[in-house]
């Protein structure tokens, strides 16, 4: 068995976050700037490894005054830390298209084992001759596990920001040759 190579292609990867808004709505958020790569036994993840950087200081909401606010020290603190890992430990088939992910998940300084669902998109070659490798990723983390404190009370006795956040990874990787 030969163990393949990936490097995750960003122009067709998104990495995402989504968090309760006063308890009424969702915001979206991602991160335009993260660079990764994988290796698995053949085709499959089964007994694989990914390794992904995220660059804090890129996260997008589509308003620039809360994207500030998360890169300050409140949140993500985007100068002291300036990258977000995520590296698996453990990667099992749970069935044909569906993978239990176990990772060690650092953001601000803070690293906890965190649980990824994963659903497996297929392999292809795209127009270019390249073999390309789909995957999405589903997890759940508090964010004051990791030091982002910040919230604030409403009117009612609700909070502004959830402490729970879902995070999404549609991640499409190049084999490397």
């Amino acid at each position: 068995m030969s163990t393949k190579k990936w490097a995750i292609d960003p122009a067709h990867s998104e990495i995402q976050f989504k968090v309760k808004h006063l308890v009424i709505s969702t915001v979206t958020g991602s991160f335009k700037e993260f660079t990764g790569e994988a290796s698995t036994p053949e085709d499959t993840f089964e007994g694989g490894e990914i390794a992904i950087t995220i660059k804090s200081e890129s996260v997008n909401t589509n308003n620039g005054q809360r994207d500030g606010h998360l890169k300050s020290a409140d949140f993500f603190d985007a100068e002291n830390y300036p990258e977000i890992t995520v590296k698996t430990t453990s990667i099992k088939q749970i069935d044909e298209d569906e993978y239990a992910l176990t990772a060690e998940f650092t953001m601000k300084g803070v690293t906890k084992t965190i649980e990824f669902k994963g659903e497996y998109g297929g392999i292809a070659k795209d127009g270019y001759g390249n073999t390309k490798l789909g995957l999405e990723v589903t997890g759940r983390i508090n964010r004051k596990d990791y030091g982002l404190n910040w919230n604030a009370v409403v009117e009612g006795g609700g909070l502004t920001v959830s402490e729970d956040v879902k995070l999404i990874g549609n991640l499409q990787f190049i084999q490397q040759q």
